[in-house]
């Protein structure tokens, strides 16, 4: 505890200040009742966002409001990034590892595709820069990026371990993203279980949630599909609580009522599909979301761990999110669904 408040103390009060300036209730309750995009952002600079759209001319648009948003929520991570040391910096450098591997795919997926990796790079989410992805946009194809650069990036065991070159040009970007991200939930498990301490309680919680929640999406996702059972389980992430019966009963799953038998003995998610059933206007990933809420709301309730850094910046997501819906349901004037966002606090 001691030596964590001389390495860390300071960090960690500097994440629980930004955990206490999330917008509230109150606020979303401001928010949802403007009537135009512009009255969005006078309310937003009343809260820590202050003036980060003054220089954007009207009107609005709400790709504009994201990426402002985004934009506050990297200069907040990025200022403990750039001034911790290990272990702590590796933790976080694990953070931006998901966002790397969606920057990624959606690259390969840009390059199948014979798009201008120039224009890409632009959709990128910051998070997952790197320094040799500007050499990305020089290549033509899969097999150019896998030589180029990925064999060189802290995910390149991802890559190697589990995907080959012909691999990029010939699966799925559904199953590529997959099992990078299997590869990347598993060792970011294996490293926060060698921190141990609160951290690993904390962070175990989280990221077996995170790995049964992509086991019940790639599961729901695949109704329809040529994946077999097989092909699914190599998917499947074994970290989560579903972890093995779970997922060998979801492996087999056919429809939605597989999906239920496979999840009856597991409280936290058998009422998942009777709750999107009784009510129609929320998805099973919103569900996701609001249960992602209150575990990293609970990460705060824990002292003297990393687990605070991973929730901020997963809460901050939610709130762009959520500021982005009600910015979108502004815009096109559908004020019945401006209700339909994850409250924080």
């Amino acid at each position: 505890m001691l030596s964590f408040n001389i390495e860390n103390g300071y960090y960690e009060a500097v994440v629980r200040g930004y955990r206490k300036s999330l917008l509230t209730s109150t606020d979303y309750g401001n928010l949802i009742q403007c009537e135009t995009l512009d009255d969005v952002k006078l309310h937003l600079t009343g809260t820590t966002y202050g003036q980060f759209l003054a220089n954007e001319p009207t009107p609005l648009d709400t790709t504009v409001i994201a990426e402002k948003c985004t934009e506050k929520l990297v200069e907040e991570f990025d200022y403990i990034h750039k001034q911790v040391v290990d272990p702590l910096s590796t933790f976080l450098d694990y953070i931006t590892y998901g966002y790397m591997i969606d920057n990624i795919v959606y690259l390969i997926s840009g390059t199948i595709h014979n798009s201008d990796l120039k224009e890409l790079l632009k959709n990128c989410h910051p998070l997952g820069m790197f320094e040799e992805i500007e050499a990305l946009s020089v290549s033509t194809n899969p097999s150019d990026l896998y030589d180029s650069v990925i064999v060189d990036l802290p995910l390149a065991p991802y890559f190697v371990d589990c995907l080959s070159k012909e691999d990029l040009n010939e699966l799925n970007i559904e199953i590529i993203l997959n099992t990078l991200y299997k590869a990347y939930l598993e060792d970011f498990y294996k490293y926060c279980e060698k921190l141990g301490g609160t951290t690993f309680e904390v962070m175990s919680d989280l990221l077996r949630f995170e790995a049964d929640r992509r086991t019940i999406t790639i599961t729901v996702n695949s109704f329809g599909t040529e994946l077999r059972k097989d092909d699914k389980l190599k998917l499947f992430p074994t970290i989560g609580y579903l972890y093995p019966d779970g997922n060998n009963a979801l492996a087999k799953a056919e429809d939605e009522d597989g999906v239920r038998a496979a999840l009856e003995n597991y409280n936290q998610y058998n009422k998942l599909f009777e709750e999107t059933e009784l009510d129609g206007e929320k998805s099973l990933e919103d569900f996701f979301f609001e249960m992602e809420v209150e575990l990293n709301k609970a990460s705060f309730e824990r002292q003297f761990h990393y687990g605070v850094f991973y929730s901020f910046v997963k809460l901050k997501e939610q709130e762009i999110r959520n500021i982005v819906r009600i910015s979108e349901c502004i815009s096109l004037d559908r004020r019945e669904s401006l209700n339909q966002y994850v409250t924080l606090y």
